[in-house]
């Protein structure tokens, strides 16, 4: 399959469409003209304060800087997805795919100015430093992060392996800041991790990388020869507070549970540079019931694959509603200058729904218990939350994104595991169907 990711690499091409009368290419062809007389005024003005800037600022400028700095600028007011990365961030993004780098192992995002912590990776420095979602990071070492940009933030905390870090953190609730220390290391993600309940099978997806599917297939194979296909009951995907990833392999893991059937399209701009996947068959559970766990931190890949399952009636989503990031961006290589990372399209589940700043509604909510000093707190903002995020009708906002450290008292994974045993019933019930012609007018345009 070609690589396309949630960070799509390579450009999406379309052609315009052929125009029908002489009539309208020549108002085409003046509207082209007047449009493109307006852009080159507006260049001409950039170059003009650039010139100022450089002749004029009360210290000399780096002029690369400058241009990098307005090409942040140009790309940040499109929407909180699209940016430039150069050549050292594109080196790293294309690392952090493969899914060994080094670094704290903590996902993190801006957010009105600030550094906020997304998620820490299981089995990190982050992670085994008690570092924690919705988490600020107020200072790194000796310097504030307030006016650094995401880059400049992660590009202060990485460095050599087995070398400490100084983290300043400002948590929801608590009034005073926390002083953590930790030691950079080499970070090995294991996107799956599995385990065996009884009669149940507990898979957990934390990012999509390049080794999630494999991952997957490994770890439904294990738990089927352990447990016994004959005894196995049914299988807990947990995707909660998983970020997302690479859109191929969020199509890889939904075909591993689907025999048939669309699993996500994606539609742009041009009508022409829209695509649909579907499933090739060949469920790898055997059509053994699943549940699939989601919340407030789940986004992107993960929403696909929820989306997916939950269109084909093949999963029940337990848990609250996932982040709401449906759109896709493209990384178009630069040449040696790096790449941009831009919005080329919004995707779409099986049904015709675009969960863009809606997130997935879990067909049975269910809502942990909160500690009392994270009460009020554990609430992600969702994508509606985002400055400048792309539009939708009937924007949603977050939920809440808390998981117990104790599976004793994770209330989500136990229903799951109640569901699954027959204990729960009727969680398939308490939201409505979707229909799976869905969106006609919508889906019309996604070519086959």
């Amino acid at each position: 399959m070609r690589k396309i990711s949630l960070v799509l690499v390579g450009a999406l091409i379309g052609a315009g469409a052929a125009t029908v009368t002489t009539q309208t290419r020549l108002l085409s062809s003046t509207s082209a003209i007047a449009a493109s007389a307006e852009t080159y005024r507006q260049l001409s003005l950039f170059g003009d304060v650039f010139e100022k800037v450089r002749t004029d600022y009360v210290e000399k400028p780096e002029e690369a800087k400058l241009i990098e700095s307005a090409i942040n600028g140009m790309l940040a007011s499109l929407d909180p997805h699209s940016s430039y990365m150069d050549p050292k961030s594109f080196r790293d993004m294309q690392v952090q795919t493969s899914g060994q780098f080094g670094g704290l192992g903590i996902e993190v995002t801006m957010e009105e100015g600030l550094v906020k912590v997304v998620t820490p990776i299981d089995d990190t420095p982050a992670a085994r430093a008690g570092i924690m979602a919705n988490d600020v990071i107020v200072q790194i070492e000796e310097d504030q992060v307030q006016g650094l940009t995401l880059n400049q933030a992660v590009d202060k905390m990485r460095g050599p392996v087995n070398t400490p870090v100084r983290l300043k953190l400002q948590r929801p609730g608590q009034k005073d800041p926390l002083n953590v220390t930790l030691t950079r290391d080499i970070i090995r993600i294991r996107p799956v991790r599995s385990r065996v309940e009884g009669d149940l099978g507990y898979l957990r997806i934390t990012q999509f990388n390049e080794q999630t599917y494999e991952g997957l297939r490994s770890a439904i194979e294990k738990v089927t020869t352990e447990v016994g296909q004959d005894k196995l009951k049914g299988f807990v995907l947990d995707l909660r507070n998983n970020p997302g990833g690479l859109l191929d392999q969020a199509i890889l893991v939904s075909d591993a549970f689907l025999d048939r059937g669309e699993i996500v399209s994606t539609r742009g701009r041009n009508s022409d540079e829209n695509q649909r996947f579907n499933a090739k068959g060949g469920d790898l559970t055997k059509g053994k019931p699943i549940v699939v766990l989601i919340n407030g931190g789940s986004a992107s890949a993960s929403e696909i694959v929820a989306g997916a399952l939950q269109d084909h009636k093949r999963g029940t989503l337990l848990g609250t509603r996932s982040f709401g990031k449906g759109s896709v961006q493209t990384v178009i290589p630069l040449g040696g200058n790096g790449a941009v990372r831009l919005t080329t399209a919004r995707y779409y589940t099986p049904s015709g729904r675009s969960i863009q700043a809606k997130g997935i509604d879990p067909d049975q909510e269910i809502l942990q218990d909160i500690p009392d000093e994270l009460k009020g707190k554990d609430e992600t903002k969702g994508e509606a939350g985002l400055r400048g995020h792309l539009k939708n009708t009937e924007e949603k906002g977050g939920s809440s994104a808390y998981v117990p450290p104790d599976p004793a008292k994770d209330k989500q994974l136990i229903a799951a595991f109640d569901y699954l045993r027959g204990v729960r019933k009727g969680a398939e019930n308490t939201a409505a169907p979707v229909p799976m012609g869905g969106d006609k007018s919508a889906t019309a345009a996604v070519p086959n």
